[in-house]
């Protein structure tokens, strides 16, 4: 009996891990995966639950008969999806509508799922963030059209670039040389107007407001270890298309 205890709950700590440990990859803040941990352990009867939530790792313990966990987190993107996903089982969980080992079980699929949108729908995305914002901020309509299409041409070699290389800014500083390069080059050849604003129109898909965002967040919540880490990251993305695009112009 006592064997079978400690398995169920050695699956229940698994399961928080592996639930923090998707939301943190996938763009939460930490206040909601801290809330979502818990909620966890609590629904599943852990007592003396402890979490240590960082933007690299997780360490959780509970009684002091069981064996604490840690988790380690190597990279991070931006999938809401996932996010829905997680806070959906944990609801279902909370209702009984699922049971632990299922909930393990949905997780680990949710893990290795490729939720992200096809690449026509984020050059899509890309356009639509790039172009209108030229309008609406610049009221340039000459420059609306050259805007959509470096953003779209940038968001290509973004995409393949951290696909393959997997090196996040270095995919960001190659497209800001893109954008810098491609937007000089339309200008020069009379098809666009202002080089600034197809600039800035074009960098707006890629300047990083979820990290941004979320760091803000963790530090309005008390968290000084993931807020500045995030705070950092942010800065280091933004760094990455301000020297794109400086290295870019002075090339072209």
């Amino acid at each position: 009996m006592k064997n079978e205890n400690e398995h169920y709950y050695q699956l229940v700590i698994n399961t928080c891990l592996l639930a923090g440990k998707i939301m943190i990859e996938s763009g939460s803040d930490m206040q909601r995966v801290d809330d979502i941990i818990y909620r966890i352990a609590q629904n599943a009867g852990l007592r003396n639950a402890n979490a240590y939530i960082t933007v690299t790792a997780i360490v959780m313990s509970a009684n002091p008969d069981i064996a604490g966990r840690v988790i380690d987190i190597k990279r991070r993107s931006f999938n809401l999806t996932k996010i829905a996903k997680v806070n959906e089982l944990s609801r279902q969980f909370a209702s009984g509508q699922i049971t632990i080992p299922v909930f393990f079980d949905e997780l680990k699929l949710i893990e290795v799922q490729n939720d992200f949108f096809p690449l026509g729908i984020q050059i899509v995305g890309a356009i639509l963030v790039s172009g209108p914002l030229v309008v609406v901020f610049r009221n340039n309509w000459i420059d609306f059209l050259p805007s959509c299409l470096v953003a779209a041409l940038a968001w290509i070699l973004f995409y393949f670039l951290n696909r393959y290389v997997n090196i996040r800014f270095l995919s960001e500083f190659a497209a800001a040389f893109m954008i810098a390069g491609l937007a000089a080059l339309l200008v020069n050849i009379g098809w666009g107007h202002n080089m600034d604003d197809i600039v800035i129109g074009s960098l707006m898909p890629l300047v990083p407001g979820i990290p941004l965002t979320n760091a803000v967040r963790d530090l309005l919540a008390g968290n000084l270890v993931s807020g500045p880490a995030r705070g950092i990251e942010a800065l280091i993305s933004a760094s990455a298309l301000g020297f794109g695009v400086a290295v870019g112009l002075h090339f072209f």
